[in-house]
């Protein structure tokens, strides 16, 4: 690593402590009472829009990821800029618009959301791999911990930016204003940011994504590794956008919003504490014992439907669910193919945003109960793929050489 990246390292991980903003709002109960009232829908239909940054990341993760390999991760990073102030600042004349076509206007921003994720994920995660090239899961488990910071202090950001209508209605587009202007100035700052690109080096010939998955080979292994993108965002994901709805509901919580406190706090302190228990155990064997936790979590929260217990599980499943699961993933499989970063990067959050459109439309037409069932059994499924991962792991380094 050189200090000349560290500004520019800066920069990367601020783009996602913005972006701890704007896949968590659209979870926390009080953004989705006003939206939906503004809108006219029931509060339920707001993951739906949740949902649809899912498959905006699905449309662009595709080509982003070879976008990013080919042509560097710093056009990767402007565009993601660049498409999440559009998300963001959409959202803010999607609740002026009201019932006349705010929901769709949201719908639609969402989606451009979702692509702006899809840029930065295969623009940063590879680029702070390369800045921190002696540790690149602590690297890119930073980026998490950014995200997570985000996420405890956005109770706090809620509390400032909120504003009543002349109706008497409450709106938090001040936050939406001010989080997508600083994702425009993000953009423009990368721009004169320099960043080590070791994919890109002059004169190194580039393959294009067909050609590099030509030359590559995804054993049985490999796929289950990636197939784990998918449930364990589907483990958070669900959590973060219904567990509030199931307590309120299901437990007689009044105002559970501060399980996002307790999250958020559980996925910090995950963060610290895996990034140096990595430096002894292997970063795949979490990928085991994380959803085990997350599962006896979940049974626990459905059989009790206690207020106590929903604190507890908020902090298990911020620790072991969104506790850098997903990058811990992410950086194993970027070591066993190390040509292709941006791709293979890709192809894990494909598989993320696949979870993430379907599994949470699914559970914007379901009861909080059914939600946390279908979450116990497809965290069920990531056991069995992370078992099946670590005892095949030597298996996959030598595929890998």
């Amino acid at each position: 690593m050189k200090k000349k990246f560290l500004p520019s390292a800066l920069i990367l991980y601020l783009n996602y402590f913005l972006h701890g903003v704007g896949c968590s709002v659209l979870g926390q109960a009080v953004i989705k009472e006003s939206l939906a009232s503004s809108w006219g829908v029931d509060v339920m239909k707001i993951t739906a829009i949740s949902a649809a940054l899912g498959l905006g990341r699905l449309i662009a993760l595709p080509f982003a990821g070879p976008l990013s390999d080919k042509l560097g991760r710093k056009i990767s990073v402007m565009i993601g800029g660049a498409s999440y102030a559009i998300y963001l600042l959409g959202l803010m004349f999607a609740y002026n618009a009201g019932a006349n076509g705010g929901y769709q206007i949201a719908y639609f921003c969402a989606i451009m959301g979702g692509i702006a994720n899809s840029f930065l994920d295969t623009g940063i995660y590879p680029a702070v791999a390369e800045i921190f090239d002696g540790a690149p899961g602590v690297a890119t488990m930073g980026i998490k911990f950014f995200i997570a910071i985000s996420q405890m202090l956005l109770p706090f950001f809620l509390g400032a930016t909120v504003a009543t209508t002349a109706a008497g209605a409450t709106n938090y587009n001040r936050l939406f204003l001010i989080c997508g202007v600083a994702y425009l100035v993000m953009a423009v700052l990368i721009m004169f940011m320099p960043l080590p690109d070791t994919d890109g080096a002059e004169g190194e010939k580039k393959e294009g994504l067909i050609s590099s998955l030509k030359h590559t080979h995804f054993s049985i292994e490999s796929i289950a590794m990636i197939l784990i993108g998918f449930t364990c965002t589907g483990t958070f994901q669900l959590w973060l956008n219904c567990a509030q709805n199931f307590a309120r509901d299901v437990v007689g919580w009044a105002d559970p919003s501060i399980m996002q406190s307790y999250y958020s706090i559980g996925t910090m302190l995950a963060l610290i504490v895996t990034a140096i228990l990595t430096r002894k155990i292997k970063d795949v064997r979490f990928i085991l014992v994380y959803p085990i936790i997350c599962l006896v979590t979940m049974v626990l929260v459905l059989i009790t439907k206690s207020e106590f217990m929903c604190k507890v599980g908020a902090f298990a499943i911020g620790w072991a669910g969104a506790g850098g699961l997903l990058q811990i993933a992410t950086s194993v499989c970027n070591m066993l193919f190390p040509r292709i970063k941006g791709t293979v990067t890709a192809l894990v959050m494909i598989a993320s945003s696949l979870c993430n459109y379907t599994i949470l439309t699914a559970a914007s037409n379901m009861t909080p109960t059914g939600v946390m069932l279908m979450n116990i059994v497809l965290t069920g499924i990531g056991i069995l793929l992370g078992l099946f991962v670590n005892m095949r792991y030597e298996k996959m380094l030598e595929s890998a050489e």
